[in-house]
């Protein structure tokens, strides 16, 4: 009887994988929902209080810096703040001498700092009152006025909010970090009509320290503007310029300035790490015991029910199995109706294991295929991002455009993948146009400026005279992109990688000539293949899956052109692509 014929009515191999999966299925779903659910909730609570932890200390030590010129006193601060947030609170210079420690054996600090404290340069994430200026407003620097000056202006505020008061304006005085009173919760209107009745332009008169602090600020700022071909301001106890007819742009000047007259006054940049309460470093991520607990009794409770369910029915289902295996070590016929089942179960297993090991091995050689052809354009878009990022490119639309036509690049590489296959029937799809290869291969070489940096490799194009062609440019652009991938890939620190751009009456040569590790004679005819590699233990992590220069030559051959190469070892390689100017 074949493996078809069997009767699936009540086929054991049927109703144990529908139970099976049936099982399988509920246990799985509502696990993972119901921990889903809960490990979320943990996560935003517990995540929560330990950004929260993390803003105050750095809030709390900035603050501390603003006012004090040296780190000498610190300590206090920050075993208060151990005590408040239950971190073990380091703080060190910018070349990692401890600068003061809340407490514990000494430990050894982790690679990355929790925050950089500086109050000249706050994180405006954390400290959204720095505003634009990244200036911790707390700093008052020389602005700070004395014990006499404060009391002559809070008496002329008092004064102040009596009148305004008495004419039915009421107002509050708040005290600025310089010490300076300032009223709030004034009409702004009436307040301006009622300011000379009031005092109120006396209360805004620059003391002397002030008027002091204000004239070094001017000239600090007036040389910076004056520098830049600017004509000189004066700016008012707002720091805000009295005297400009037009808009003029200060605010860089400014910005420089009074870092420049803060930074006698205020601690030095120092670097804050925040551990856990033995010194450890504080893991990503910790559940507590209540949530640890929760999730235990959820997954328990489903676990249970599962196995359960699962003991009620697989006491029904290995009756015959039971059978069966009597049947076998008694050497008798099955006294079952389905005693061939186990033989058919086998088979079918077989054959599902074979199935699966190709799928998995197609699967493993898909995805090599892909990570491949996608991690050039990804590299690229990662190191525009963090340059600009990082603030070494600016967010624009020039950089926005590079991104698009990055991204643009990387779906036509997942077509090719899918295309490669009629790539050897000849039936790869083409879209020609008019294309300036010496063009194309500069914004090639612009894409991959930041590989070839990184690796210590100079990239540079060299065209002679007109090179316009009939070709697919997306095509063409993937042709040369693989070619100098596969130089700056081989090419070691401080060698070249050069584009050359040419053309004759009948073709267009493209060649991409490195001074890389070059390619042994016997191997020169298998450079090509796909798949081959000539270095045989070669990790992915420093080569690719050999499919790049593969698909060169099938989008070459795709356009009527040819594709060579030349290579010495330990002098370089060549590759020269030969394209017919029309088709």
């Amino acid at each position: 009887m074949s493996p078809g014929s069997f009767p699936r009515r009540r086929s054991l191999v049927v109703r144990l994988t529908a139970v099976s999966l049936l099982i399988a299925l509920a246990s799985i779903t509502a696990t993972a929902w119901l921990a889903v659910q809960t490990t979320t909730r943990a996560i935003q609570q517990e995540q929560g209080q330990a950004l929260s932890g993390d803003a105050t200390i750095y809030t709390e030590l900035l603050g501390f810096a603003a006012v004090n010129h040296t780190w000498d006193q610190v300590g206090p601060r920050l075993r208060a703040l151990s005590e408040q947030t239950g971190r073990r609170v380091v703080l060190t210079t910018l070349d990692r001498r401890v600068l003061g420690d809340s407490g514990g054996a000494p430990v050894t600090l982790p690679v990355k700092a929790t925050a950089s404290v500086d109050p000249l340069h706050v994180d405006p994430v954390l400290l959204p009152e720095a505003g634009t200026s990244g200036i911790d407003p707390r700093a008052a620097g020389p602005f700070k006025l004395p014990k006499s000056e404060r009391e002559e202006l809070a008496t002329l505020a008092r004064k102040a909010t009596a009148c305004l008061g008495a004419i039915g304006l009421p107002s509050q005085v708040r005290e600025s970090p310089t010490g300076r009173p300032l009223l709030t919760g004034l009409d702004q209107l009436s307040a301006r009509y009622y300011a000379g009745k009031c005092g109120l332009f006396e209360l805004a008169e620059p003391t002397p320290t002030e008027q002091a602090a204000l004239t070094g600020l001017n000239d600090v700022v007036n040389r910076c503007l004056q520098s830049q071909g600017a004509e000189p301001v004066k700016l008012g106890l707002d720091l805000e310029a009295l005297d400009i007819p037009t808009p003029r742009p200060i605010q860089g000047c400014l910005d420089a300035g009074r870092r420049e007259q803060l930074t006698p006054y205020v601690a030095p940049p120092a670097l804050l790490f925040t551990l856990g309460p033995g010194g450890s470093p504080l893991p990503t991520f910790t559940l507590s015991r209540e949530n640890l607990t929760r999730i235990f009794a959820v997954t328990g409770g489903v676990l249970v029910l599962a196995v359960a369910l699962t003991a009620l029915v697989a006491r029904r289902l290995s009756r015959p199995l039971r059978a069966l295996t009597e049947a076998a070590q008694q050497d008798r016929p099955a006294p079952v109706k389905s005693r061939d089942e186990v033989g058919y179960l086998a088979a079918a297993f077989n054959d599902l294991t074979a199935r699966r090991e190709r799928i998995e091995e197609q699967r493993k050689a898909m995805v090599s295929d892909i990570a491949h052809e996608l991690r050039n354009p990804l590299n690229v878009i990662r190191g525009r991002l963090e340059a600009a990022e990082d603030g070494h490119l600016p967010f624009d639309r020039a950089l926005s455009a590079s991104l698009l036509e990055e991204t643009v690049l990387l779906q036509h590489i997942v077509d090719d993948l899918q295309d490669l296959a009629a790539a050897d029937a000849g039936q790869l799809r083409l879209h020609p146009e008019p294309v300036d290869a010496a063009e194309l291969a500069g914004h090639v070489a612009a894409a991959h400026a930041d590989r070839a940096a990184t690796g210590g490799v100079t990239l540079t194009v060299e065209a002679l005279g007109e090179a316009a062609l009939t070709a697919d440019p997306v095509r063409l652009r993937q042709i040369v992109g693989n070619l100098v991938t596969n130089a700056i890939r081989h090419t070691p620190a401080g060698g070249r990688v050069t584009i050359r751009v040419s053309a004759t009456a009948d073709e267009v040569t493209l060649a991409v000539a490195d001074t890389g590790t070059g390619i042994a004679a016997e191997d020169l005819p298998h450079v090509f293949d796909r798949f081959w590699r000539a270095e045989k233990s070669r990790s992915r992590q420093t080569g690719g899956s050999g499919l790049g220069l593969a698909i060169v030559r099938h989008l070459v051959q795709a356009h009527g052109g040819t594709v060579t190469v030349e290579s010495e070892v330990d002098a370089g390689s060549t590759f020269t692509v030969r394209l017919p100017r029309s088709r």
